[in-house]
């Protein structure tokens, strides 16, 4: 779909892009075969999509023979989704909040994949839901803004690095696959995106752990200009909370982000309450 026909599209549809909903078309087919390729498709794989929008993307995986479930929020952009392809077997259409959905339910027990373009009013919300459910993706491969593509590969002690880096390394590896400019959407947003993938590493297979690792560092990244031990002392009034940093091998000065996420899952161990 070039621009012609995408802007005569959403015409019909009377459609404006909302930027309240992130909805960004992607409509160069170059960089769409890029980035079909850069994830690694292949048929017969259980797919998940979010915002699949005039389905620039939704078809690609569709003939590539992908069994595929889409989540779309707007009723007119769903219904279009549907006319087009709500015909194909291996293709199924959610109208509905990303956000508010139960993967769980939706996905079931089968691995399988998430790879879309993400709305970016949504990425935050959507990855901390889907990366925390019982049986989470395989891998995510998912254009996102730059700015949030940095803070998820950041390393401790990078200005970028924070609680999203933490909350989803804990489960996930992330890596940037390959820049993409605003100029290969419509409109085209004000930001730099990245392809970025998300690979399943499951570091704390532990569910309590991963619990308590999350609440320790929700608590340090608060204020992060404080001492780490001064915000997560209250979540343990019982415990010696600087003598677990000592024996998780951290000062009792540092700082949230000066944490690594091995400490945090060590620091974490340490205050389990076992």
């Amino acid at each position: 779909m070039n621009k012609s026909q995408l802007l005569e599209t959403l015409e019909r549809l009377n459609i404006h892009p909302s930027r309240k909903l992130g909805q960004n078309f992607l409509m160069d087919s170059n960089m769409l075969a890029a980035l079909v390729q850069d994830a690694g498709v292949q048929t017969g794989q259980r797919v998940l999509e979010i915002g699949p929008g005039l389905g620039m993307l939704t078809e690609a995986l569709l003939d590539m023979g992908c069994i595929l479930t889409s989540v779309e929020l707007d009723h007119r952009l769903a219904e279009y989704i549907s006319d087009r392809f709500g015909s194909r077997a291996n293709f199924r259409l959610i109208q509905g909040d990303a956000c508010k959905q139960d993967y769980d339910a939706l996905m079931g027990e089968e691995p399988y994949r998430c790879i879309a373009n993400l709305p970016y009013s949504c990425s935050t919300p959507f990855l901390s839901l889907i990366c925390g459910t019982a049986n989470p993706p395989t891998d995510l491969c998912v254009l996102l803004q730059k700015e949030m593509a940095d803070r998820l590969t950041a390393s401790h002690g990078s200005k970028d690095y924070g609680l999203p880096t933490v909350k989803l390394a804990l489960r996930y590896h992330s890596r940037i696959l390959r820049m993409v400019p605003p100029n290969v959407f419509f409109p085209p947003p004000e930001v730099t995106s990245a392809f970025t993938r998300l690979e399943f590493c499951d570091r704390c297979t532990d569910e309590r752990l991963r619990k308590n690792v999350e609440s320790i560092a929700t608590a340090a990244f608060a204020q992060r200009r404080k001492k780490a031990v001064t915000q997560v002392a209250p979540l343990f009034p019982q415990a010696d909370v600087a003598s677990a940093f000592r024996r998780a091998g951290l000062s009792e000065d540092v700082r949230a982000d000066a944490i690594s996420v091995a400490a945090y899952i060590a620091l974490g161990k340490e205050l389990l309450g076992d």
